[in-house]
């Protein structure tokens, strides 16, 4: 029989590498039709289609061309042609072998399909990215599986969907590989927001700020740090705004976001906590430019920098990995009576253990049970006693928000990543409405409180309730005088 290919061609290496190149493509073709009719095609199918099955792809063609080089040396040296065994059907050996080799290759294609999917969709899931790829990335995963957006997949925010930005993710991650397997990575991990995607393009698949209206009632619930764990209570309508010029007012916070607004602004630092600089372009095309009067930039500082256009992550930049402050965590706990709030001191005792710097996550809980029992045994020994069980109901839910808030092994704290919503525990709105951003023409960016909310009621404890539908005066809890007015909550509530 004349042979279709030339004799180099046919040897058993080169067979063996156009037998996996064949299933490597057949298999990089199935994962693309699967994408095709998948309705939301998911990020990490690029990784099984595009990386993995093609580097299999191109060894089994290397193994082809290796066999090849070999062949040829080895008729060049004078040896015999090879021949490919005969296969006679009407031969019972022959048929059954055939029918079997042909079984298990059909049945190896299949399963291998299978296992591909399987790869491809355990690799997209959060289990991956929170505990085997991402090990290092335990504190991120924790607070994750504790936020708003714990059932949105982490591939969805970080990634979405689309070829470019899986390889854009993918360059972005190739160090922090190196790292981790080396154990180079820096602790804590610093957020990559440089990296993020446009909120445009991930946040906004969901919310829509133009579609954002009216106010919100809020009721916050505060205890003081004293003796009597003092409660007081804020009730605020706060101005979300955004909205649709056609449908009604588009002022409030998320004016910032309504599609036809565009702010942009200069930061300084990696964190975005610093904005000496900010432009507001209208719908109509006007521009007003906010510098601060504080810390202006300098003409040379402002020809470097780089402009960026305000999306949901500057303000929400912990949507889903949230660190709380243990002030805000110990309220809401004393607020729904899971820490006592009858229990003298219990306020400060417990901010106070969570706040002691420790080595290690098993090292803080043992202290923070120890810390807490000796301190009510040693100045409320009747307390201790009578109020036991409550005291270690107290100490279980601060230990749980010590596990989901800190982590010494990766230096993490909720200090680390401050969060720019509202402004008591990191400067936040303060950022650029600090009352220091002035433009030409001598329009100043407000730092007054009725700018975002208005305060309907507040009421301390045993107290009168103050109530106004146009909105009271804070009362700060504690004497400060006007400093409050003065200077930004986060350089009291938040010292480093």
């Amino acid at each position: 029989m004349k042979r279709k290919y030339p004799d180099s061609f046919y040897n058993p290496t080169t067979l063996v590498g156009t037998a996996l190149a064949a299933v490597s493509f057949s298999l990089v073709l199935f994962l693309m039709v699967l994408e095709a009719f998948e309705k939301n095609p998911k990020p990490y199918m690029g990784i099984v289609a595009f990386v993995i099955l093609p580097t299999f792809l191109m060894f089994g063609i290397g193994l082809m061309i290796l066999g090849i080089l070999n062949e040829r040396k080895r008729l060049a040296s004078g040896k015999l042609t090879r021949h490919l065994p005969v296969i006679d059907l009407n031969d019972p050996a022959h048929r059954f072998s055939t029918i079997m080799i042909s079984f298990g290759a059909i049945l190896f294609l299949i399963f291998s399909a299978f296992g591909s999917f399987k790869v491809y969709e355990y690799t997209d899931s959060d289990e991956f990215c929170g505990t085997i790829c991402h090990s290092v990335m335990a504190p991120e995963y924790t607070a994750y599986q504790y936020s708003p957006h714990a059932k949105v997949g982490c591939v969805q925010c970080h990634i979405g969907s689309g070829v470019s930005w899986f390889v854009k993710a993918k360059i972005s991650g190739s160090y922090q590989v190196y790292s981790v397997l080396f154990n180079k990575y820096s602790r804590p991990i610093p957020t990559p927001i440089e990296n993020l995607r446009p909120a445009q393009q991930t946040c906004e698949q969901c919310h829509w700020p133009k579609h954002f209206f009216s106010e919100k009632k809020l009721v916050s619930t505060y205890y003081l740090s004293d003796e009597k764990n003092t409660k007081f209570t804020i009730n605020l309508l706060v101005k979300i705004g955004g909205g649709n010029i056609e449908a009604g007012p588009t002022n409030g916070i998320h004016w910032h976001m309504n599609i036809g607004n565009e702010v942009t602004y200069i930061t300084t630092d990696a964190t975005r906590e610093n904005i000496p600089w900010v432009k507001s372009k209208s719908m109509d095309g006007r521009e007003v430019i906010y510098e601060s009067t504080e810390h202006p930039l300098t003409k040379e500082e402002k020809g470097k920098a780089e402009p960026r256009r305000m999306d949901c992550i500057d303000c929400h930049n912990r949507p889903s990995h949230i660190y709380h402050d243990p002030f805000t965590s110990v309220n809401h706990l004393m607020s729904l009576n899971w820490v006592d709030p009858t229990i003298p001191n219990i306020k400060s005792v417990a901010v106070d253990a969570l706040e002691n710097p420790y080595q290690t996550k098993e090292g803080a809980l043992d202290s923070i049970k120890l810390l807490i029992n000796q301190f009510y045994q040693n100045n409320y020994p009747q307390i201790a006693s009578s109020k036991k069980s409550q005291i270690d109901r107290a100490i279980v839910e601060i230990q749980k928000i010590y596990s989901r808030n800190y982590f010494p092994s990766m230096n993490v704290s909720w200090k680390k990543f401050p969060n720019h919503i509202g402004h008591m525990y990191s400067p936040g709105c303060f950022r650029c409405h600090d009352g220091k951003h002035k433009s030409k023409e001598g329009k100043i960016l407000s730092r007054d409180c009725n700018v975002c909310h208005t305060i309907l009621s507040q009421q301390f404890e045993k107290d009168t309730l103050r109530l106004s539908l146009s909105g009271v005066e804070y009362y700060h809890p504690v004497d400060v005088g006007t400093a409050w007015k003065e200077e930004n909550c986060s350089d009291c509530h938040a010292k480093k």
